[in-house]
């Protein structure tokens, strides 16, 4: 059974102060490796790991030397380049271990501070990836217990965000915290990543992924919960158009649901709001769906498929999405529920949470 896996992010190049004028050593072992074997050194662009380096192993260990002017978020893959491990290249001595489940990378200042992020990921994780396949091998075990396990599983996951959120706070002035912010950003919160904002380091002010994230913070505290909803055009399956005040702020308490056909999250969602609808339709309520699709075909084949028949809207934008945009919305399922007026009385609600709030606004 493959483990299910946690990546503490995907590595992105960042600027910062420099780490010395000595230049950098990297002593590498890689477990169970051959002569001969290769590591590569990259650097992400685009997605894509950029290889800068490689080294040779011999007796199961590699060398790297080089000079670097700004501390960065690199790779070493390895193992046809199957595996990897990010760390930060800096000026100093650098000492990596390479393994499947429990890489490392010590002996600089940035290094230490991640490293020690990562260890406590991978305990969570640990534990996670134990439980999962425990239950997969039992077949004894009834729907319930399932549920009740995957819910152990999910509290887990819950751990890991918040030891990253508890990271980011913590070094949000060096390179780790702006490298995790940057991964981790579209778990928080405005209430979360707004004290943060002001902490940001100068030499990051134009980083293209921090004026983002500073823009979606503002977009946050113009949606967030007490404020007027923000309106928006898009069309319907048919080609209408439409806006989002001809649903929100007329007497009814509407839920408008970002989603899309893609989202497997949203699938599995989709159940919930179909009950809510059914037993809240008549009593002054309504939902209203934003499409984060591509195709239209694909957004009426998953409308019929799930059941949905409340009004639904989209500009077939994928993530440029005009609706999320404006919302701030980086991942999906996400809702925002909005009284009669118009207010946004909450956010993010799913599952048993929307199901107690939507008992709470129209009883």
């Amino acid at each position: 059974m493959k483990k299910l896996t946690y990546f503490l992010a995907t590595a992105a190049l960042l600027a910062a102060c420099s780490g010395g004028n000595n230049g950098y050593v990297i002593n590498g072992s890689v477990e169970d490796a051959a002569d001969g074997d290769m590591v590569y050194l990259g650097r992400i662009d685009k997605r894509q790991i950029i290889h800068v380096d490689s080294a040779v192993v011999s007796n199961g260990t590699f060398v790297f030397k080089g000079q670097q002017d700004s501390v960065a978020n690199y790779y070493l893959t390895w193992n046809d380049e199957s595996m990897g491990l990010d760390f930060f290249l800096e000026n100093g001595t650098i000492t990596v271990n390479l393994s499947e489940e429990n890489g490392s990378a010590t002996g600089t200042p940035n290094n230490d501070i991640y490293q020690d992020i990562r260890t406590q990921i991978n305990s969570i994780m640990a534990q996670a990836n134990e439980m999962y396949e425990g239950m997969m091998a039992d077949s004894t075990l009834t729907d319930e217990q399932r549920g009740a396990k995957m819910a152990e599983i999910e509290s887990l996951y819950d751990k890991v965000t918040d030891v990253n959120k508890d990271a980011i706070a913590k070094n949000i002035t060096n390179p780790v915290g702006i490298h995790l912010l940057k991964r981790n950003f579209y778990y928080m919160g405005v209430e979360e990543l707004d004290p943060l904002m002001p902490q940001i380091p100068a030499a990051y002010a134009n980083d293209a992924d921090i004026v983002r994230i500073k823009e979606n913070v503002t977009k946050m505290k113009a949606t967030a919960v007490g404020q007027k909803f923000t309106d928006f055009e898009m069309q319907t399956p048919e080609g209408k158009t439409v806006k989002l005040s001809d649903y929100v702020g007329r007497g009814k308490v509407v839920l408008i649901d970002f989603w899309a056909s893609w989202c497997g999250p949203c699938r599995r969602e989709m159940p919930n709001l179909v009950e809510a609808y059914k037993k809240y339709k008549g009593k002054n309520f309504e939902i209203v769906g934003v499409s984060l699709d591509q195709s239209a075909d694909a957004w009426k084949a998953a409308i019929k498929q799930l059941g949905i028949t409340w009004p639904q809207m989209s500009d077939l934008k994928y993530w440029q999405c005009e609706g999320a945009q404006l919302y701030a919305v980086s991942s999906i399922p996400h809702t925002v529920l909005v009284d009669g007026e118009g207010t946004i009385i909450a956010r993010g609600l799913h599952g048993d949470g929307l199901q107690e709030k939507l008992a709470e606004v129209l009883k």
